[in-house]
């Protein structure tokens, strides 16, 4: 077997095809779009080349046919405040054989090794974690987008080789065309923090972007900065970017925000599940998937919907006030029939209080990921993350406190 770095033209086109001959009889796979893939590896269009490197592999039987692939990246913001210096991998595919498997670890764990790396986390995104991040180990069905979706074996490479369960990310699901009203103890909750002085509920407007974007800035650093360990805070170009890919199948009226006297104190974003349509395209956007495209839109084809992001200011959590941004997304659900099915995603075992809330409108765990980490020091004491919540290291002198 021969590993090989993608450099090429041909190279990188062989990248993109290889999962589409891998799943080639999988119903449930989705094919993402060839140019979405190849933006992450793009310094011009992927920001995080701004504060990182990446580079990929084939991996190449005797044949010279692709029976793998591979990428190694760093995010040197988010590599520095972890205990150890910290990389990762992601884009694994290969085909059922533990030695190919083992080649493609070896190769990315050497390359991220060499740039002074001592913890591998996989699979992940080079990007933001609401996309490619964690490995499917339960729920196999159709993928919603963003979501990761992989052959069953994978696992087994994956523990065999000495990855450990970092932490484990629950996708929540709730069928939503029958129900004409949440479980009634939420319903109170949500009436009664709806009615209280100060609070106002409005959802998102492309016309209005800029005053969106900096309330979910506001509130997104304001929440996960509690999360010491690994917390970056989120740049407004990110979300102006995200948004403006989106803007040809987001639905405004999926994405609400809580203010208390005029100040933002929390939000819920939904996507309509683009992965319903982009089943039928096999990654290509040209003119006639353009226009297929338009056709299913219109026809409502994506009728399931995936909760992205949360966030609730630290002084508001515990109040109720996700249940009244819920009762506002309800209305929207009674009024767009279209939409049947809710997918809660993806929230982390570190996160009690929001798997609490999806429990408490009826939605049921549906999908678990994991996201691995690799010692690359094998005789090193291994921490899940959420042990190591409220964990501020000092990496100068190696010592630790509680925050």
């Amino acid at each position: 077997m021969k590993i090989q770095e993608v450099i090429s033209t041909g190279d990188k086109k062989e990248f993109i095809r290889f999962p589409k001959r891998l799943y080639k009889t999988d119903p449930f796979w989705v094919c993402p779009l060839d140019n979405e893939v190849e933006a992450v590896f793009d310094p011009g269009k992927n920001h995080y080349f701004k504060h990182g490197e990446a580079t990929r592999w084939l991996l190449l039987d005797e044949s010279g046919t692709t029976i793998g692939r591979v990428a190694a990246f760093i995010d040197y913001n988010r590599s520095k405040v972890y205990r150890q210096p910290t990389g990762g991998i992601g884009f694994f595919e290969v085909e059922e054989n533990k030695e190919a498997a083992f080649i493609l670890f070896d190769t990315a764990k050497e390359w991220l090794t060499e740039r002074g790396m001592e913890a591998i986390d996989g699979p992940i995104n080079f990007g933001e974690n609401d996309t490619n991040w964690g490995l499917l180990v339960d729920g196999f069905v159709q993928p919603g987008f963003g979501m990761t979706y992989n052959k069953r074996y994978y696992r087994n490479y994956f523990e065999q080789y000495g990855f450990k369960n970092y932490f484990e990310q629950y996708s929540y699901h709730k069928n939503i065309a029958e129900v004409e009203v949440f479980p009634e103890r939420f319903m109170k909750i949500a009436d009664w923090i709806s009615k209280r002085p100060g609070y106002t509920f409005d959802h998102f407007r492309y016309s209005n972007t800029r005053k969106y974007v900096d309330d979910v800035v506001e509130i997104y650093n304001s929440t996960w900065s509690a999360f010491k360990e690994d917390f970056t805070p989120i740049e407004p170009e990110i979300l102006f970017r995200a948004l403006k890919k989106a803007k040809s199948f987001l639905d405004e009226e999926l994405i609400w925000f809580a203010y208390h006297d005029n100040k933002p104190v929390s939000f819920f974003i939904l996507y309509p599940d683009l992965n319903q349509i982009l089943k039928h395209l096999n990654g290509k956007l040209h003119l006639l998937n353009k226009i297929k495209f338009l056709i299913m839109k219109r026809k409502h084809v994506m009728t399931r919907m995936r909760a992205v992001v949360a966030g609730v200011h630290p002084k508001y959590q515990n109040s109720g006030i996700e249940s009244a941004i819920f009762k506002q997304l309800f209305h929207v659900f009674r009024k767009k029939r279209f939409y049947k099915e809710l997918e809660l995603s993806w929230v982390g075992d570190f996160n009690p209080k929001m798997m609490a809330i999806y429990e408490a409108i009826g939605a049921e765990k549906a999908k678990v990921h994991i996201t691995y980490r690799y010692l690359v020091d094998r005789n090193a004491v291994f921490m899940r993350y959420k042990d190591e919540i409220g964990v501020v290291t000092d990496h100068k002198t190696g010592t630790k406190t509680e925050d």
